[in-house]
């Protein structure tokens, strides 16, 4: 199975700054695409940041814009994503995401992790 692994999220002060870290593991012939979502109570999942492999694009949320940075290592076939500047408004559920490619049999899966949960307060 291929699996996501969150990690990094907790408690911050508003302005304050925190980095999270999915880990692929799995029989993974190639990572396409990885990023971020977010879900708060009551509210829709929404894209936060992705990173492509191929070129290196990347697409942001206009409210992260100049706050978070999405970056991967791909020996470690991990991304990071750093939250700085931390508002209330981004208290939510963070999940990784990512669409891959198996080793074999080879197919094309998008997979989520488990969310890790990152609030912002005083």
């Amino acid at each position: 199975q291929v699996q996501l692994v969150e990690s990094g999220g907790g408690l911050v002060q508003p302005g304050g700054s925190l980095r999270l870290s999915c880990a692929a593991s799995g029989s993974i012939f190639r990572i396409d695409v990885m990023g971020w979502f977010r879900q708060a109570p009551g509210k829709q999942r929404e894209l936060v940041a992705m990173r492509y492999n191929s070129g290196g694009s990347t697409n942001y949320a206009d409210s992260v814009k100049g706050r978070f940075t999405i970056s991967r290592d791909n020996a470690k076939r991990t991304v990071y994503l750093q939250m700085d500047s931390l508002k209330a408004e981004d208290t939510a559920v963070y999940y990784c995401n990512a669409g891959i490619t198996t080793d074999s049999p080879s197919r094309f899966l998008e997979v989520w992790g488990q969310g890790t949960l990152v609030t912002v307060s005083s």
